[in-house]
């Protein structure tokens, strides 16, 4: 049996200019900007990074493996802030 992931709470909507479709998801959870995934037609591979962080990002086959491997960063960085949100 397959293992199930639980459901993004990111939002991926595909990017375009003037009406044409890019090869790029942009990730946002509400109005916050978290991550964006794009083509990299040199490398055939889908490349992911983070406004969040400057050091972010990485690789995948396909796009939604980059969005993917972006959203388990996202949440390994946002257990950091826990402490603070939990008033400790």
């Amino acid at each position: 049996m397959p293992e199930s992931r639980p459901e993004s709470r990111i939002a991926w909507t595909t990017t375009d200019v003037a009406g044409v479709p890019l090869r790029r998801c942009v990730g946002r959870v509400g109005q916050v900007e978290v991550g964006i995934c794009e083509y990299d037609g040199s490398n055939r591979l889908w490349t992911w990074w983070s406004p969040l962080a400057e050091d972010v990002w990485g690789h995948a086959p396909s796009a939604e493996g980059a969005q993917q491997h972006c959203e388990t960063w996202l949440r390994d960085w946002l257990e950091n802030f826990r402490p603070f949100f939990d008033g400790r």
